[in-house]
């Protein structure tokens, strides 16, 4: 898995197998702590990226989502959703980094 990871998390990986090890239990663990399925669980993590204003997570939870079978639909609306609670700039700034990785 270390080796498909872009950037600096990639490298953070390869340099730090037993602190990736460490921090990829935690994020099963999350996972498996409550009822959302798998596609809920990507979508919600894509609203976190968005809501903290970080571009490389949204678009890794882009690629993630596609690669997972989660439709351009569903990903763009929760660049939609993010309007009210985030604002108009926020929205379109994420609208914009899930552009990005849509061709």
């Amino acid at each position: 898995m270390t080796k498909s990871m872009p950037g600096a998390a990639g490298d953070l990986a390869e340099q730090h197998p037993d602190l990736w090890q460490a921090y990829s239990a935690l994020g099963k663990a999350c996972a498996e702590a409550g009822p959302l399925t798998d596609r809920e669980r990507r979508l919600v993590k894509l609203a976190l990226a968005i809501g903290a204003d970080s571009e490389g997570a949204v678009h890794s939870h882009c690629r993630r989502a596609r690669s997972e079978g989660i439709e351009d639909a569903a990903i763009n609306q929760v660049a939609l959703l993010a309007i009210g609670p985030l604002g108009l700039p926020r929205a379109v700034a994420a609208k914009t980094w899930i552009e990005d990785d849509a061709s």
